[in-house]
């Protein structure tokens, strides 16, 4: 097997359970050594285990991307550690506030959200850019919402919904500036999963997971800039 400085790195927050911790189980299964990150480094531990006993390909990762100290000490660890980072799966997210209504909601829990959803992912690629920017197939994959998209929003989950929304124009915006890089950044909704929300009818992390892998392993002079699920646009 080839070290892990001559495997493609990905490093995918949120990575210890639903969505995030199957398409790290598919990205091993690809090539990749993965970096399984999540706020609990006990639980990283374990589905690091789960995914990779003898621990050669997985490793697991203290991220929490609402702390900006942390943030930065991650990408200087990932520097030393691997020397390159190749994608990124900002997949961290708060859960959906299922009953609030914009008019009247506390601000708090859309502060929060908006810390987690949109800055989190924004100070994660911040950290790691200058690593994507030597990869010779740098990706970034943003894990949003169709429940972020302008032109379907109708009411309800203010929090949720306006913080996924901001990570869609975020997307747009990183995917014209780093064009010209060649790092393709494109947002992905995995679908309504079965943990979101208590919601034992959504869809299952693999089904999930499968649009994300996609945006990760997409070629060079692939699409960048899009919003899709299941390799189907939807609307901003």
């Amino acid at each position: 097997m080839p070290g892990r400085s001559e495997l493609p790195v990905v490093v995918v927050t949120g990575g210890s359970r639903g969505v995030g911790l199957e398409v790290c189980r598919r990205l091993v299964n690809l090539g990749f050594a993965v970096v399984l990150g999540s706020r609990d480094l006990r639980r990283a531990e374990i589905a690091a285990k789960e995914i990779d006993p003898d621990g050669e390909r997985v490793t697991p990762c203290h991220i929490e991307v609402d702390n900006s100290v942390n943030i930065d000490a991650l990408g200087e660890w990932v520097k030393e550690r691997f020397g390159r980072v190749d994608a990124l799966v900002n997949n961290a997210s708060t859960a959906p506030d299922l009953w609030a209504m914009g008019g009247n909601t506390d601000l708090s829990p859309v502060a929060e959200a908006l810390d987690i959803n949109l800055f989190g992912a924004w100070r994660v690629t911040q950290a790691l850019l200058p690593l994507l920017r030597s990869s010779p197939r740098p990706r970034i994959v943003n894990v949003s919402s169709e429940g972020g998209s302008i032109a379907r929003i109708s009411g309800g989950r203010p929090a949720y919904a306006v913080s996924k929304a901001a990570l869609n124009a975020l997307t747009r915006m990183l995917a014209a500036e780093l064009y010209r890089d060649g790092v393709l950044v494109n947002a992905v909704c995995p679908g309504w999963t079965a943990q979101e929300g208590g919601n034992a009818g959504g869809r299952t992390p693999a089904q999930g997971a499968a649009s994300v892998v996609w945006a990760v392993t997409i070629p060079n002079g692939g699409p960048t800039g899009t919003f899709t699920r299941d390799g189907r646009e939807l609307p901003w």
